[in-house]
């Protein structure tokens, strides 16, 4: 069994340039093995604590010295010498120590940086590849590779807010495999940012994720230069590719209302433009499209779209088993958004991939706007079998990383690409 000699972290940047943390986790077998972390601008109240410095002079408050401590001397310290039989027991570990509902004691980025090093160096002495070492948590063979949902498009907090929104992506419903998939990605990107540059007078410029950000007057002009792109690629809207929004709708809500598109909307209303926003266009999938404490409104939403559209929950849920099973119960949402970082170590994720399993949920697996060329999550998504992965757009090392592991992935597994639900795919 992995017998831990050392931890040891650092200090690393992230595709944003801020602080994250990265370890390496050394076996008393001999393998060693490390893993970074990423880190979200568009984060939940419900996330687990990413720990900071606060230091204002230095990056402005947002260095990790105080996470990558952590893990240098308690961590390191406390789990060194230690036996651990499975993930679980390293993780029930880790959180024994930090000892917080929210890792807010030693932080979630270094408990995280500890769990998936841990795996990945646990994977090389048994001599497994990643993926099935991840595809132990939940105790089951991966099924597919997973769907890409691929970012076009930018707004709010990922692109300075020139359009509340927060992404508009697309989805290769019609390709059978990831090679295909990102082949006609490619040529969307490109009709895309040839057209914004005609039409808005701008060169192609990036968000954080690294899709295009022009300057559209409004949310449905994205929406409609997204289709408009996908007809320029000489691809059917709708069949061969469809779009999914991230509407992020906690970040333009305000005492009790929206603020769309310089308009003040009930959560009635806003239920009725994204209904609109369906029945106008290809859209499969709806991300957080109510804010993430308007409880009462989100089995509304759930009703009134569900049978069109994925019911995507990010903020809404975290990645958190509690709010989980709450949304659950009280008929709100049909698939996970899941993003590791936000719960804060493999097993509690995979806590919650089991929960969103059992309700018949679909799972999407996300990376972060702050993200690292560490390539681990694109493992994760196919031992997971999840449904479908968001990794950002295919510009940026950091997002290309874990696209060519899924094209490796593909590869070596012969695992076919999961249908995308409700689409003509």
């Amino acid at each position: 069994m992995p017998v831990i000699q050392q931890l040891r972290a650092a200090e690393i940047l992230d595709s944003r340039g801020r602080p994250t943390v990265k370890t390496t986790c050394v076996l008393r077998s001999g393998q060693a093995a490390a893993a970074s972390v990423p880190s979200g601008a568009s984060t939940g109240a419900a996330e687990a604590l990413e720990l900071r410095d606060g230091d204002p002079k230095r990056y402005r408050g947002l260095g990790c010295r105080r996470a990558v401590a952590h893990v240098n001397d308690e961590l390191n310290s406390v789990l060194s010498g230690g036996e651990f039989t499975s993930q679980k027991e390293l993780d029930d570990a880790l959180l024994q120590l930090d000892g917080t509902a929210n890792k807010s004691r030693l932080g979630a980025n270094a408990l995280l940086s500890v769990s998936v090093a841990f795996a990945r160096a646990s994977a090389k002495a048994y001599g497994l590849p990643l993926f099935r070492q991840f595809a132990a948590i939940p105790a089951q063979m991966p099924r597919h590779l997973p769907r890409p949902a691929i970012n076009l498009f930018s707004g709010g907090k990922h692109a300075g807010g020139q359009v509340e929104i927060q992404d508009v992506l697309i989805v290769p419903a019609s390709a059978r495999t990831i090679d295909e998939a990102l082949a006609m990605t490619y040529e969307v990107f490109q009709c895309a940012a040839e057209l914004t540059g005609k039409r808005y007078g701008v060169r192609a410029l990036r968000a954080d994720e690294g899709g295009l950000a022009p300057p559209a007057p409004n949310a449905a002009a994205l929406l409609t230069d997204a289709v408009t792109a996908i007809e320029h690629a000489g691809l059917k809207p709708g069949r061969d590719v469809c779009l999914a929004v991230d509407v992020a709708s906690s970040h333009f809500y305000r005492e009790g209302h929206y603020e769309l598109d310089r308009k003040i909307l009930s959560a009635a209303e806003m239920i009725s433009v994204l209904k609109a926003w369906l029945a106008d266009y290809p859209i499969v999938s709806l991300e957080d499209g109510l804010a993430e404490n308007d409880w009462e409104n989100w089995p509304a939403l759930r009703t009134a779209i569900s049978s069109r559209a994925l019911v995507l929950g990010d903020d809404f849920l975290c990645t958190n088993p509690a709010r989980i099973r709450r949304a659950i119960a009280g008929n709100c949402a049909d698939a996970l958004l899941l993003k590791v970082n936000q719960i804060g170590t493999l097993t509690e994720a995979g806590e919650a991939l089991r929960l969103a399993r059992e309700a018949g949920w679909q799972v999407m697996i996300s990376a972060r706007s702050g993200e690292t060329e560490d390539n681990w999550l694109a493992d994760l998504a196919v031992g997971w079998s999840a449904d479908q992965i968001k990794i950002g757009s295919i510009t940026q090392s950091e997002r290309l990383s874990k696209y060519n592991r899924l094209l490796e992935l593909e590869t070596e597994t012969s695992l076919h690409l999961n249908p995308w639900p409700n689409s003509a795919a």
